[in-house]
């Protein structure tokens, strides 16, 4: 198993933990690292490339190439359960929130807009 990450799009800045999850086919950035220790150092270069305060949104997949993930996976993506959220904050650190295996996600609520799975939190 490996590990898929997408960036998010944090397109509220008036809500600072709002972040859509967006399509793997419109993603700015996708990621598939072996590890998830693998996806920090992948992470500092998207700040880099995309300014220092991001999102972004990873899941174990059965993938050997980020070009030629499993159509199931592509389909399914919007409604992946198993999401791990990965936030840079200022300073260099990142906030990881782990949703898998959570039977209720109490605090967090799913809606659609612009065709986009968006999430947010209620902290």
């Amino acid at each position: 198993m490996r590990w898929l990450m997408t960036l998010g799009e944090r397109s509220r800045p008036d809500l600072p933990h709002f972040a859509e999850i967006p399509a793997l086919s419109q993603a700015r950035a996708l990621a598939l690292a072996d590890t998830f220790d693998r996806l920090f150092p992948i992470l500092r270069e998207w700040c880099q490339a995309y300014g220092d305060e991001l999102t972004a949104w990873a899941v174990q997949v059965e993938a050997d190439d980020v070009t030629d993930l499993p159509a199931q996976l592509a389909t399914a993506w919007e409604e992946e359960a198993d999401l791990v959220r990965l936030d840079t904050e200022h300073g260099g650190y990142v906030r990881v929130a782990d949703y898998r295996n959570t039977p209720a996600r109490a605090g967090i609520t799913t809606r659609t807009g612009a065709g986009l799975p968006v999430w947010t939190t209620t902290e």
